[in-house]
């Protein structure tokens, strides 16, 4: 039966079975020591002179080879003892050496964080990469996180709901991708920016409270906290306001800081709060850094901005061309109440203040929501003020204007950037560190080389030229 190796310890003078990777091999002659590593962990195992059988196969072993190994736990001399090191206080005499599979020598030294190599190399190469301690460390760190939220939502009556990658063409503020219907040729689905519309169709639905660690997609310029696929916190709850939204994530933010951070320290509880107004004047720029030691990377220095415009000019480069106005975060966020008869009036659009709000992170975004549009001519006001001709309206966003006129509950939440927030926490330079198979800036997949071509008999069933 296999030990995992985290769990020697426990088998003091036992004969047991691991199974892993040479981490590294010393011959010393008539002794061969082997590291060997495990996803539990690492323990030195030393080849004895009288294993002889142990040693003939420990000079052909390499580094990286996959195997089998049996031998005896044995406690370390005083002198060679580890302090605070897993397994630093044992040693395994290996007995036997079984080779489950040989390893062509690594394009990269797996021993270090790998910093010093070469991204796309390392992105090439992922699932070598995958191997050192810095990534198998945040990937496992990262599972634990997604745990612990899901435990501490659903402790709140909050319910997972998956929702779908295909749905329709509709613009949400960046560009999307588009998959091609092989059925419905000429026709296209859009995958998800976010799932917005789906999730307040739950909130239509009765759901009341939903979360999901969401895969969204936009077809946007990549830099280091971007990624053309990414995971999103998603939160959307019904009869609710913004402090109960803010308070429930306040909370959760501090535990998972507490319990999975310890060393980093919150520079404010409760969270600060400032205006967008107030942000750009002193800070000029709506996610400000407000630490007071910027030097120090565990401060973590939390803030909620709040009250922002809700709608912007367009400018040349405008979402589709139709009008003088665009949202400045979703077409589904409202605004607040002293500004809606002006709103619903088409008046004053520079001076309506959204009831947007963002979490930020020193000096990054990681989480945005709002409360929402759920009245059918709120929603419907929006996309008349940037322009949109009644026929259009209702083509794209029809389906969401006739669902809000069935007692549709007001509602609001919130999205993280989770990748973004694991950034953060784990002190790393861009999000592609904290992902599994991350692509690269330019949002290529160098391991899978994608994108890539499809056949002339591809083309040809999905209709395109």
């Amino acid at each position: 039966m296999r030990t995992h190796i985290k769990n020697l310890n426990q088998k003091p003078t036992e004969t047991v079975t691991i199974m892993g990777w040479v981490q590294v091999r010393r011959d010393q002659g008539k002794m061969i020591f082997l590291d060997l590593r495990d996803a539990s962990g690492m323990v030195q195992g030393v080849i004895l002179p009288n294993h002889t059988e142990a040693l003939m196969i420990g000079n052909i072993l390499r580094t990286e080879w996959c195997v089998e190994v049996e031998g005896i736990v044995n406690k370390r001399p005083e002198r060679n003892v580890k302090v605070g090191v897993l397994n630093g206080d044992i040693e395994l005499e290996i007995t036997n050496i079984k080779v489950l599979n040989e390893s062509e020598t690594p394009y990269f030294d797996l021993t270090t964080d790998g910093h010093e190599v070469n991204e796309e190399v390392r992105l090439r190469y992922k699932y070598l990469d995958q191997r050192r301690d810095r990534v198998q460390r945040i990937l496992k760190n990262r599972s634990k996180i997604q745990q612990h939220i899901r435990n501490y939502f659903i402790s709140d009556d909050f319910v997972e709901v998956e929702t779908p990658l295909m749905s329709a063409p509709t613009p949400e503020g960046s560009r999307s991708y588009v998959v091609p219907s092989r059925i419905w040729k000429g026709n296209f689905y859009s995958l998800p920016q976010s799932p917005q519309q789906y999730k307040q169709l739950l909130m239509v639905g009765g759901m009341e409270r939903y979360f999901q660690f969401a895969k969204c997609m936009r077809d946007e310029d990549t830099r280091g906290d971007r990624q053309p696929e990414f995971t999103q916190l998603d939160i959307e709850m019904s009869f609710t306001t913004e402090e109960e939204i803010m308070n429930t994530n306040e909370k959760l933010l501090i535990e998972l800081v507490t319990k999975f951070y310890p060393e980093k320290k919150i520079q404010q509880i409760p969270f600060l709060k400032m205006t967008y107004k107030d942000a750009m004047e002193k800070y000029g720029n709506d996610r400000p850094d407000i630490r007071e030691n910027k030097e120090d990377k565990n401060l973590l220095a939390f803030l909620w901005v709040t009250d922002f415009p809700a709608f912007e000019k367009t400018g040349e480069d405008n979402l589709d061309g139709t009008g003088e106005w665009t949202f400045t975060h979703n077409p589904f966020t409202r605004v607040r109440d002293e500004y809606m008869n002006d709103y619903m009036d088409k008046k004053n659009i520079g001076d309506l203040i959204s009831t947007q709000y963002d979490i930020t992170l020193n000096g990054y975004e990681i989480g945005g929501g709002g409360l929402r549009s759920y009245k059918s001519e709120m929603l419907k006001k929006t996309f008349e003020i940037m322009g949109y001709a009644e026929e259009k309206i209702e083509k794209m966003f029809g389906h969401m204007i006739e669902a809000m006129k069935f007692g549709a509950p007001p509602h609001g939440g919130i999205a993280w950037g989770f990748d973004r927030f694991m950034m953060l926490m784990e002190n790393e330079p861009n999000i592609r560190e904290v992902m599994a198979f991350p692509k690269t800036g330019e949002g290529k997949d160098l391991m899978m080389n994608a994108p890539g071509e499809i056949s002339d008999k591809q083309k040809r069933e999905l209709g395109l030229k």
